[in-house]
């Protein structure tokens, strides 16, 4: 297994993480899955035999559920894992049952310790943006929290590129503790993130955690143009994270993710699993399954390594278009690029 620093922190996690939005289904969460205790034991297991160290969870899963489940399933190996939940999202009809206020965000944290069983959680993230909270007194907060122990690092989720500069910045002006990483939706299929998110990752230090790998299943391989499988995705539910505006292209990317996982003898997942882990400034996927198969034929993508023809081949397909300013920067300003600018100007400047 391939261990990766987490942003600037001296935290090592591992490329892969297991994520356990399956674990519980309770209500609306059961559209994704709905993982029990002793299967929840057996995919803990499978991923620690693997290498992994990285499980990544948050409050709002089947309402607690997950938490429950996982403190469960931790239970006697708690040290082997760096556990990493959330707080943002409504818990409770009350004035103060969402967003990132000192209240909601204190009152969570305490509340996930306990459905975790644990003193402390690892990393602690925002889940998504509040623009009704002051970010110093959100910041505030999760020094706090970092100051008494019961969280060790911090990171965001689903931030803008603004929104997260401006955290980063407040942050080190106040000199409150910095976002390591930021949670976000990346894959082959939307590659939006690659316009500001990418680039502020790699400027900035924030390592990249990825949500949905495999856009939901959209990259399996299960969906192929003109067929979609029988049953049992959540694709066919109402629940319609990622939306897919480009069916055609996302068509074209699976039956070159098919056909290059045949000739190597493995799954389209495997290989749409393997491009993302060599993009700039990922750190780690996090990955979970319905299924313990579907767990290890995911895990099975951590030694995989594609060919740069391999590559190429999906960058072609997928590359996004060049909006403005970029477009702009990538015909007059290219004698002057940093780093983080080529992660999206690169390919353009030589394609």
């Amino acid at each position: 297994m391939d261990y990766r620093q987490l942003g600037s922190s001296g935290l090592r996690v591992s490329a892969l993480a297991l994520g356990t939005m399956t674990f519980g289904g309770r209500d609306r969460f059961a559209n994704v899955g709905s993982t029990g205790l002793e299967q929840a034991r057996r995919q803990v297991d499978m991923c620690l035999d693997r290498g992994i160290n990285f499980v990544d969870t948050a409050n709002v899963y089947s309402h607690g559920l997950s938490e429950e489940i996982l403190g469960r399933a931790l239970h006697g190996r708690r040290e082997r894992v760096v556990l990493a939940t959330k707080a943002r999202m409504p818990m409770s009809d009350e004035p103060n049952g969402a967003g990132l206020s000192r209240h909601h965000l204190i009152a969570e944290c305490e509340a996930s310790l306990r459905r975790l069983a644990t003193d402390h959680v690892d990393l602690y993230q925002v889940h998504e943006w509040d623009g009704q909270t002051p970010l110093e007194e959100t910041l505030e907060a999760l020094e706090s929290l970092v100051q008494a122990g019961k969280v060790r690092y911090v990171g965001a989720s689903n931030y803008s590129g603004w929104q997260l500069m401006k955290a980063l910045a407040v942050a080190d002006r106040d000199g409150r503790e910095r976002f390591v990483s930021q949670q976000i939706y990346y894959s082959l299929q939307a590659r939006e993130a690659e316009y500001e998110l990418v680039p502020i990752a790699v400027d900035q230090g924030v390592g990249i955690l990825v949500w949905s790998p495999l856009a939901g299943g959209l990259l399996s391989g299960k969906y192929r143009r003109g067929a979609q499988p029988a049953g049992g995705s959540r694709q066919l539910t109402d629940w319609d994270e990622p939306p897919v505006y480009h069916r055609e292209r996302l068509f074209d990317v699976v039956e070159a993710l098919v056909e290059i996982g045949a000739d190597r003898g493995v799954s389209a997942a495997q290989v749409a699993l393997a491009w993302l882990l060599r993009r700039p400034g990922v750190v780690s996927l996090i990955v979970g399954a319905r299924t313990d198969e579907q767990l290890a034929d995911n895990l099975a993508a951590a030694d995989l390594r594609l060919s740069d023809d391999d590559h190429a081949r999906l960058e072609e397909l997928s590359r996004p278009p060049l909006i403005y300013p970029y477009w702009h920067q990538a015909k007059t300003a290219a004698d002057r690029l940093s780093a983080a600018d080529l992660t999206l100007l690169g390919p353009h400047l030589t394609a």
